[in-house]
């Protein structure tokens, strides 16, 4: 199956996965049992409330039923992301871009699988600047009395890509050894702002070695 192809079903089944747990979390809230954000820490803790509300009787058994049903969804929802994870894996072992790009710090098999599926040929854009802004990854400026001001991320472009570029630079910051320009940039500003920014700097750093199959060392951000 070609790559797109399952890009697309990975995203997907995500975006299912995510309505559903998201679904559960609202509707055990309203019963007063609050679960953690994200999905792999609502799985480790809902079996667990899900016992301690039905020895408190705080659950209908009906609820109880419901949701253990939608448990077992999720479960093969889960099930069926992972078994493509595995086949966009061993994609990226015979495909030159995926390798190229996965050894950017921020960039792992879903991401690089991703780019190379939903962009294909990369110097259709003329600069990394112009691709980083199709991603949806640059500010957006509004200019009035010859003054311009910067808002914030334009937003256009893939949704996917970019939440995967930013889980990337989250995951790159949240490491005990960062680079000098990331520890530089917290300084200076927000957290959430250092993220897109360096969200952005990836992009960009994927486009140089994918149009100019630069070196990594050597990729111009």
């Amino acid at each position: 199956m070609p790559p797109e192809i399952q890009y697309s079903r990975s995203h997907l089944l995500t975006v299912i996965r995510i309505m559903q747990t998201n679904a559960l979390r609202g509707i055990l809230a309203e019963f007063g049992i609050a679960l953690p954000v994200g999905h792999n820490q609502l799985l480790k803790s809902i079996h667990g409330e899900l016992a301690k509300a039905q020895q408190d009787e705080q659950l209908p058994t009906d609820l109880v039923v419901s949701v253990q049903e939608q448990l077992k969804r999720i479960d093969a929802l889960v099930a069926d992301i992972d078994h493509i994870g595995q086949r966009l894996r061993a994609m990226i072992c015979e495909d030159r871009q995926m390798q190229a790009i996965q050894q950017i710090p921020g960039i792992g098999d879903l991401t690089a699988s991703a780019l190379v599926a939903a962009v294909g040929n990369f110097s259709t854009f003329k600069s990394a600047r112009q691709f980083a802004s199709w991603v949806g990854l640059t500010p957006r400026q509004v200019g009035t009395g010859g003054k311009t001001q910067q808002l914030g991320i334009s937003k256009r472009g893939d949704t996917y890509l970019r939440t995967l570029l930013i889980a990337g630079a989250r995951a790159v910051i949240a490491r005990a050894e960062r680079s000098g320009w990331i520890t530089r940039l917290l300084e200076r500003r927000h957290y959430n702002v250092a993220v897109v920014a360096l969200a952005n700097k990836i992009a960009r750093t994927a486009w140089a070695v994918l149009v100019k199959w630069h070196p990594l060392e050597q990729a111009s951000t």
